[in-house]
């Protein structure tokens, strides 16, 4: 009992702290090592990578190389908790199903002994990969290494080495060195390799550059490569260039006119990724974002729900550029440590600019559709106020649903508030329940038969003098009957004109995973739910209306979701 006892402390210590770890590496020795019990796992995905059972986070350096990909990840071994950090790894040649091998590597000398974080990887010429990562020593110091396939003929690439010039990249005076970590892939640029490392110093969130001829010597930057004042640590930053006409992905190293450049940092305080679009002026090797991309808390996001320390890397093999992203724990509920594992990665999704320039799409890889069995259809549906219709004949809580939703007339649409800021808070507010003009309307996932437990994905429109606004909600708060766990309601805006009256929303539905993209990709939230009455066969999905504005369904197809191979 004592030890159930430490375990829900640990609960109401995340409980307290908004259901949130206050950083990924904080650290509870008392249940690093607790071994897994074998009991039914009502909660475990189906198709979402995780390893077999522990704890994981941040995905690292993922990569493609000679026809297999590569994910690295930040797993613990040993406990269903952060902790005995290694670099899991885990390959395939499709993206979806995952067969894992040993740790590529694993704290062991002076300078990663407390742990070997986040990194990445890349290519160098002659098609050499090499891992970059962030090692931390007995006296918290973290600095940068890197290790090297121990056989490049090995196809797996199963056995790395650290090489004893490490660490490369060691703080200098004036950086703060125990916030200094997550190295970028690197980019090549007249003549020497760069790369980024994520700091911060007095809140002001800081990329530093490093660059060097041969990988091995680097040399810092005079300035930054980019700043932002009250930001805290920027943890894992990612720096790519995106294509202003195509949705093609490039290589990091690409510096053609035609396009912009992406800034992604993970806010260590917020819990949450960010991204600009700016110009990257090569003649000063530093970072400008566009005049309508927000540092910081205000800007924009990959994900506005549980997506945190994500990575993106370039796949020449179908020249696209592949986001992995990590579905931060919310909560742990007891069944979570009994069974021994924490933590998945979300669907690899393919990423690129929208036509309107102000903003990325993102889209679920096109393997995961190998995994969709049957199919149902639903077309010209009316939804009236207050009604909700079942969609059947699919395994509810392991689904893929495409639906496009058609408003008649937005003649009842809700004026929009100025102060109404905050997307998150005016779901909270206006949520699934609340009836407005036109909607809320969209889905109930993971719901049981009477609606005592649902998690609602849902659209509302407003409207100012000048245009619409459209608010996408995935709200968690009658998500499960358990009581004291994490159960927000997360949303964003869907910068969309509403010229056709429709609105387009795919949902992967994964037992306890909830990712959704709306109008094509633009917005994106996932939540990570613990329903205890919609499990398994028990649990329903409906379409629903509580706006005024009657509601088609114009065209929605649903199938059920095989099981990926995992590991």
């Amino acid at each position: 009992m004592a030890i159930w006892n430490l375990l829900w402390l640990y609960i109401l210590i995340l409980y307290v702290n908004n259901g949130r770890m206050e950083a990924s590496h904080k650290v509870y020795p008392q249940f690093q090592s607790l071994s897994a019990v074998n009991i039914r796992q009502l909660h475990h995905t189906a198709f979402h990578f995780q390893p077999p059972k522990n704890w994981i986070n941040d995905p690292n350096g993922p990569m493609y190389y000679n026809g297999i990909y590569h994910i690295f990840y930040q797993y613990n071994p040993k406990g269903a908790v952060w902790g005995n950090i290694v670099w899991g790894h885990s390959i395939s040649k499709d993206l979806i199903n995952w067969k894992e091998l040993e740790p590529a590597i694993c704290p062991s000398k002076h300078f990663d002994i407390d742990g070997a974080w986040s990194g990445s990887t890349t290519i160098l010429p002659s098609n050499k990969p090499i891992i970059l990562y962030t090692g931390v020593d007995s006296n918290g110091i973290q600095t940068q290494n890197y290790a090297v396939p121990e056989n490049l003929s090995d196809p797996y690439l199963r056995k790395w080495i650290k090489p004893g010039n490490n660490p490369l990249i060691d703080p200098e005076n004036g950086v703060n060195a125990t916030a200094f970590r997550d190295p970028s892939t690197a980019w090549w640029l007249n003549g020497r390799w760069r790369v980024l490392v994520g700091s911060e110093r007095n809140s002001r969130g800081i990329a530093y550059l490093y660059r060097s001829r041969d990988f091995i010597h680097w040399t810092k930057a005079k300035h930054p490569f980019h700043s932002a004042p009250n930001t805290g640590m920027w943890e894992c930053p990612d720096f790519y260039p995106v294509s202003l006409s195509s949705k093609e992905g490039l290589d990091p190293s690409y510096m053609g006119k035609h396009v912009k450049h992406v800034l992604k940092v993970s806010l260590d305080d917020a819990r949450y990724d960010y991204y600009t679009l700016g110009t990257y002026l090569t003649n000063d090797d530093k970072y400008v974002p566009d005049n309508a991309s927000v540092d910081g808390w205000a800007g924009l996001r990959y994900d506005y729900g549980n997506f945190y320390a994500s990575k993106t890397f370039f796949d020449p093999a179908k020249r696209r550029r592949i986001l992995w992203g990590w579905v931060n724990e919310s909560d742990f509920t007891q069944d979570d440590v009994k069974k021994g594992w924490a933590g998945i990665q979300a669907i690899p999704r393919i990423v690129w600019l929208d036509t309107n320039q102000r903003q990325l799409k993102q889209w679920p890889v096109e393997e995961l559709n190998t995994l969709r069995g049957e199919i149902v259809k639903m077309s010209h549906q009316k939804l009236k106020k207050g009604h909700h219709i079942e969609i059947q004949g699919i395994t509810a809580a392991q689904a893929d649903i495409d639906v496009t939703f058609y408003i008649p007339s937005l003649d009842k649409t809700e004026e929009f508030n100025p102060s109404w800021e905050d997307a998150q808070r005016l779901c909270a507010n206006k949520g699934s329940k609340v009836e407005g003009g036109v909607g809320p309307f969209g889905l109930l996932t993971l719901a049981s038969k009477n609606l005592e437990e649902y998690t609602a994905v849902f659209f509302r429109v407003f409207k100012t003098s000048k245009k619409h606004v459209v608010l996408l909600c995935s709200d968690a708060r009658s998500s499960s009957l358990e009581d004291g766990i994490y159960k927000p309601s997360f949303a964003g805006f869907v910068d969309v004109d509403l010229a056709d009256k429709k609105l387009s929303l795919r949902s992967l539905i994964d037992h306890s995973v909830v990712e959704s993209f709306g109008a094509g990709g633009k917005t994106c939230i996932t939540s990570r739910v613990y329903p205890t009455l919609a499990v398994l066969d028990n649990a329903h999905l409906y379409a629903f209306n509580n706006g005024d504005e009657t509601i088609i369904v114009k065209n929605l197809n649903a199938w059920s979701m095989n099981k990926a191979k995992m590991n």
